[in-house]
């Protein structure tokens, strides 16, 4: 819980704080798709220095980044398995009922290792210097457009937000649940896996009494404050392109060309 950083805003001043938000949220977009089309070496070691030059620009720490992608390790483990004792295809190392080890399979969960790792790691990149009021007029600019059909881009951008702005908040509710539930005997590592599942079931019902606690004391503000779904929304701090927009937004252009050159 301590470890798990996704959603959180870290204030800062570097060339990636700076960014308009739809600029960044187009960049990272874009990267995610890019990541599907990487099927070589050359590639990902393209994709890889493109995520690792942004988090340098970021001046976040790269070892907050290892950190935040330990909560995420048992996700990528179980996937991993998944390919590796199951896959079919290529040479067959070792065989048993359904279970197979193939050099395909290994192939193929060596691949979604590293895409997990550069989504995620891109994707922490835009959570750690976009607000959540930024994440908003990102999301509101991209589908601006849509407003022509009646679509509800604000509604919808807000909601984005305040669940982006929820995950932290709720991850330090679970922590503070475990903790005193701990302090009252309950052992959330002892026995056997199913034994340890049962132990969690119990933290479901204060986790959701306080998210619908935090609900309902947002709504509460909300409308003291005036808020209405039907009205049209301005904003304090107007977002303008700026020339470091166009320069990332450039360099994640000619990434992707060079991906659809190299990739087999």
């Amino acid at each position: 819980m301590n470890n798990f950083i996704f959603g959180r805003y870290l204030p800062g001043n570097s060339l990636i704080h700076k960014m308009n938000p739809a600029a960044k949220m187009l960049i990272a977009f874009a990267y995610i798709i890019m990541v599907f089309f990487a099927n070589n070496l050359i590639t990902y070691v393209v994709m890889a220095a493109t995520v690792l030059l942004f988090v340098l620009l970021s001046k976040c720490s790269f070892g907050y980044f290892i950190k935040g992608l330990m909560p995420m390790l048992w996700v990528i483990i179980f996937t991993v398995m998944i390919q590796v004792f199951f896959g079919s295809g290529g040479h067959v190392y070792f065989s048993w009922g359904i279970v197979k080890l193939t050099s395909y399979g290994i192939l193929n969960a060596i691949v979604l290792t590293i895409r997990f790792m550069l989504i995620i790691a891109m994707s922490t990149v835009l959570t750690l210097t976009t607000s959540p009021l930024e994440i908003s007029q990102g999301i509101s600019a991209l589908l601006k457009p849509l407003k022509r059909f009646n679509f509800p881009v604000e509604t919808f951008s807000l909601m984005i937000s305040i669940s982006l702005r929820f995950v932290p908040t709720l991850t330090d509710e679970t922590k503070l649940i475990m903790d005193a539930q701990r302090s009252r005997g309950v052992d959330f590592g002892d026995g056997g896996l199913i034994k340890r599942v049962k132990a969690f079931v119990p933290l479901l019902i204060p986790l959701f009494v306080s998210a619908f606690k935090h609900a309902d004391d947002l709504s509460i503000a909300m409308e003291a404050r005036g808020y209405q779904t039907n009205k049209e929304r301005s904003h304090f701090h107007a977002f303008k392109w700026k020339p470091n927009d166009f320069v990332c937004m450039l360099l994640i252009l000619v990434m992707a060309i060079v991906i659809f050159i190299y990739r087999s």
